[in-house]
């Protein structure tokens, strides 16, 4: 079987990468704007790298017809910050860029496409103690706007032409190697600096509750969902989570601080986005993906840094 992964060297694509060598998939296709295989130097000789962008329909269109896959993993994409910095660009890349992958899907009858969403789909006006998969979709940042946008496309494109779409919306990742800032980021960077004997400034409150995923997980949860039988698929667009409670800005420099004794960590939150985080972030019901699945997080909050740590000194140049 042929598999191509747009974003597939970047960091939750890397991890999908990674994750399909390990059971068996023969040399996948990477779609990237970006021909550093930095996050893959250990498998660069097992992939098939296709380099371009996905606001350009053409560059797609001659990953697809050159990978002829049967499955894509479609992970590229602006994040939260440079998408509010640069919103046409986020359109090109985020909007259009998901628009190119299914039409080319269509095009070459693709048979499943795995979309790579987010809980930035949520913002305004969230009712309730938790966020499900039918909680009101009203995003404040335009990063949550493209991606709910790819949402429906799919969607469209699941009912119109019957490509096999489905959807995770991720919570914040947690690995090493993360360069794009992003609304959360500080739940990677306060690991990564402190490993690395920086100090850090923590951008929120100490209260301050951030689903989070550890990054193997969040790789592993996409190629679950991709194998899951038909008809188990009832809700398509899927919120999954990782840490259960949700760790808060200061339990999460605790655990840091638990793992490197000497680690500087202060707080110094940015009002806006404090803002924005108080009114969008509340704990995830990720029971769709369990019941419908078998979705199942394994990782606490100290195993997640044990990782992170153990992932550092096993390649400390991979993540220079």
């Amino acid at each position: 079987m042929s598999t191509l992964v747009t974003g597939g060297a970047g960091f939750i694509g890397a991890e999908v990468v990674h994750g399909l060598l390990e059971g068996g998939e023969k040399r996948p296709f990477i779609f990237s704007r970006n021909p550093s295989l930095r996050l893959l130097d250990d498998v660069a000789d097992q992939v098939e790298l296709v380099a371009g962008d996905l606001g350009n329909f053409s560059h797609v269109l001659e990953a697809v017809k050159a990978a002829r896959p049967e499955v894509i993993y479609h992970f590229g994409a602006m994040l939260s910050l440079p998408s509010d910095a640069d919103p046409a660009a986020a359109v090109h890349t985020n909007a259009m860029g998901t628009f190119h992958v299914l039409e080319a899907a269509r095009l070459f009858d693709v048979k499943q496409v795995i979309f790579s969403s987010s809980i930035g789909v949520y913002g305004l006006g969230i009712h309730g103690d938790f966020i499900d998969d039918f909680t009101l979709q009203r995003p404040q940042l335009f990063y949550g706007v493209t991606k709910l946008f790819g949402e429906q496309m799919g969607l469209f494109y699941k009912r119109k032409y019957g490509i096999d779409f489905r959807c995770i919306r991720y919570p914040s990742i947690i690995g090493p190697g993360v360069r794009t800032p992003g609304a959360v980021q500080y739940t990677s960077w306060v690991i990564e600096e402190c490993a690395k004997g920086n100090p850090f400034t923590i951008n929120v409150n100490p209260d301050t509750r951030v689903p989070v995923m550890y990054i193997r997980e969040a790789g592993q949860a996409a190629i679950m969902l991709a194998d899951a039988p038909v008809e188990s698929i009832k809700t398509v667009n899927y919120n999954i989570d990782g840490v259960k409670p949700s760790p808060s800005a200061g339990e999460l420099a605790d655990a840091v601080r638990a793992k490197l004794p000497s680690a500087k960590i202060e707080f110094k939150p940015d009002l806006e986005l404090q803002a924005i985080r108080d009114e969008g972030m509340k704990p995830l019901d990720d029971a769709r993906a369990r019941n419908g699945w078998g979705w199942r997080p394994r990782y606490s909050l100290e195993r997640v840094v044990d990782a992170f740590l153990e992932e550092l000194k096993q390649n400390p140049q991979r993540y220079e």
